[in-house]
């Protein structure tokens, strides 16, 4: 097992190296069908990835893809976005009514957050990159993510004794936790220094700390969001596409929102 998670994560690395770095219509299409696969693994959870809500999930997913492709010829006087969502919620609601009783209330909820949660916020991925200094901001998703889980689970082995969330996952701690976030600002300052001294970047120290603890502190949200779900539901993976990882959703779920957050304070700050 550990071989297999092994030879998947390197696998997974060089996938993420090539299409990041080569970006543009690569990573915007990489990205559109991890979102779609992403989708998929949320809907089957909730049993509609081939009925009616979640075929509509899948549409709009397509349209807000296309929405953003073609934002810079978009007359900006519209809010293009925003009446996107407003069409797919009306689309959901006539589902619901015009074949109620057959969906629950949650099933429509979900058809409509799986857009939300998985396009629209792994989408940040490339809106990032695009970014003026894109191509090394954009790995702060990455480094706050991966960099966060794995000091959190050092810090959390070493002195790890107050529960973080007890019954949802019992093994992280709020040491661990906190732990994460410390460790996360500190990767996001030694990349900063690196990017710095080989790529000429000119990355502030100061912001990029900045980046890394708050990407640390809400990529622990999205982990736990996810596994959240996951018991909601009473499954172990929400796929099997990542041999030794599960799915889509359970690699990239602190990804997922960590991938917002990093555009906004890149913008902002």
């Amino acid at each position: 097992m550990f071989k297999t998670r092994l030879l998947s994560g390197i696998l997974l690395i060089i996938i993420a190296l090539v299409t990041v770095i080569m970006g543009g219509r690569l990573l915007f299409g990489v990205l559109f069908i991890i979102s779609l696969i992403g989708m998929t693994e949320l809907y089957k959870a909730f049993n509609i990835q081939a009925k009616a809500p979640g075929i509509c999930g899948y549409i709009f997913a397509v349209a807000y893809y296309a929405l953003l492709y073609l934002k810079p010829v978009l007359p900006e006087n519209t809010d293009w976005f925003m009446l996107l969502f407003m069409a797919f919620l009306i689309c959901m609601m006539a589902v619901f009514v015009f074949s109620f009783p057959k969906y629950q209330t949650e099933q429509i909820l979900a058809a409509f957050f799986g857009v939300f949660y998985v396009a629209v916020m792994l989408s940040y991925i490339y809106q990032i990159r695009i970014l003026p200094g894109g191509v090394f901001t954009v790995w702060l998703v990455f480094i706050c993510s991966w960099g966060c889980d794995t000091c959190a689970y050092c810090v959390g082995m070493l002195i790890g004794k107050h529960k973080m969330a007890p019954k949802l996952s019992p093994k992280k701690s709020v040491e661990g936790g906190v732990g994460g976030i410390a460790g996360a600002a500190l990767v996001g300052v030694l990349y900063a220094l690196a990017i710095n001294k080989w790529g000429n970047a000119g990355a502030d120290l100061m912001r990029f700390a900045i980046i890394g603890a708050v990407g640390g502190a809400i990529s622990q949200i999205g982990d736990l969001a996810a596994s959240a779900i996951k018991r909601n539901h009473d499954i172990k993976d929400y796929g099997n596409l990542i041999p030794g990882h599960g799915g889509i959703l359970d690699r990239f779920d602190s990804v997922i929102f960590t991938a917002p957050m990093i555009y906004y304070l890149a913008v902002l700050l």
